[in-house]
């Protein structure tokens, strides 16, 4: 998608780059047609065997080495998903929190042994993944979270909930965060692997019904006293979670700002699309000058959008990108993705608040991207430290 008519960074326009952005797109249209993330959204959910599809067809493990079971790709290819998915009305799938979150925390921290022991099956399909942070006292306050992992013998015994868990109804890989030690607050925490399948004690909640993406499955999770093994604490050893979770952060914010700047886009060729078409007081709705001023400045919002973020994708493909830029990144492009929206909802008129119209569904999409992945406030308190 080109309607910015902005230059790709040079590392972004590699041809094995631009021929997989190609390939993504062919097999977006093919499995997740518009008719089928209707479906999604009916039911609340993508269909299980689409993960066993995505495997087979490559698309998980993109950013994680062969030699540990990946596809052998960086965190561009995580970019090319994440924004074919976007431009194409997709988004709902959570692929990318799984393949861009989820396998990042066992790639780099685990021990060589979960390694091979997880993320071929992730890569397959065979696990779909999830992190359980939020609980329903801890939203951004992830020192305040209240579930516990206590060692007993050779195993852990997780007990507590959790809440909004994307990917909640059919992941059967979820990293909760824990306190392996409470009275040690944030040096307490750690992130410990439970493997739903058969797990005695594991229970799911509702999947939640949301006024926005709601062909994702976001779930109530419970523990009462799930026995975990004890080799399932990530990187071998207690206490070490509150760090792994700050350094994955950053990458997780990333994510959100790649994608509000894909549906942005979305949004701004599906109203150039209906501006030109449709017809009031005898003349196109785009010849109004009005509607060529509001269109003037929501492209000009996104160029800037998608200007950062770029310098952001590459200052993060240098291993540089800090918390602060990530946390400006996350704040500012979900604002500006609202506002835009926004903007374009008004230009289709009271079309624009039918859901059979595409501007009505990023429209709600588009609210949560200024809540997940940390709120937009948490985010101004982090970028204000550094001043």
């Amino acid at each position: 998608m080109n309607v910015l008519n902005v230059p790709e960074p040079d590392f972004m326009q590699e041809e094995e780059i631009v021929l997989f952005s190609d390939s993504v797109g062919k097999w977006i249209d093919e499995h997740a047609s518009p008719e089928a993330v209707q479906s999604w959204i009916a039911n609340s959910s993508v269909p299980r065997e689409l993960w066993n599809q995505s495997g087979e067809a490559g698309l998980l493990g993109l950013s994680m080495p062969e030699a540990d079971g990946g596809m052998g790709g960086d965190y561009r290819h995580e970019v090319v998903l994440m924004r074919q998915l976007g431009w194409k009305g997709a988004d709902h799938f959570g692929i990318s929190l799984h393949n861009a979150i989820v396998m990042p925390y066992i790639w780099h921290y685990g021990t060589e042994a979960q390694k091979a022991r997880w993320l071929p099956r992730l890569q397959s399909g065979e696990l779909v993944g999830a992190i359980a942070m939020t609980e329903p006292g801890a939203g951004s306050d992830l020192q305040g979270v209240k579930t516990t992992a206590i060692k007993t013998g050779d195993q852990y015994v997780v007990n507590g909930s959790k809440t909004f868990i994307t990917n909640g109804q059919l992941a059967n890989f979820i990293i909760v965060v824990a306190k392996t030690d409470p009275s040690e607050g944030a040096k307490g925490t750690s992130l410990i692997v439970v493997e739903t399948d058969g797990a005695e004690g594991f229970e799911r909640g509702r999947n939640l019904h949301k006024i926005g993406m709601e062909g994702n499955d976001t779930s109530e999770l419970f523990f009462n006293e799930v026995k975990v093994p004890g080799e399932n604490i990530i990187g071998g050893g207690e206490g070490q979670g509150f760090i792994q979770l700050m350094q994955q952060l950053p990458q997780e914010r990333l994510n959100i700002a790649v994608q509000g700047v894909a549906a942005a886009e979305r949004g701004l060729q599906e109203t150039l699309a209906y501006v030109k078409e449709r017809k009031a007081f005898g003349k196109r709705v785009i010849d109004f000058q009005n509607t060529q001023f509001k269109l003037a400045e929501v492209k000009t919002k996104l160029t800037v959008a998608k200007v950062f973020v770029d310098h952001c994708l590459g200052l993060h493909l240098q291993g540089k990108l800090d918390a602060a830029t990530a946390s400006m990144a996350k704040y500012w492009v979900t604002d500006i993705q609202g506002e835009v929206i926004d903007e374009m909802l008004q230009l289709h008129g009271g079309y624009g608040y039918m859901n059979e119209y595409p501007i009505a569904q990023l429209y709600k999409d588009a609210r949560v991207q200024r809540i997940y992945g940390g709120t937009n406030e948490i985010m101004k308190l982090l970028i204000a430290r550094t001043l």
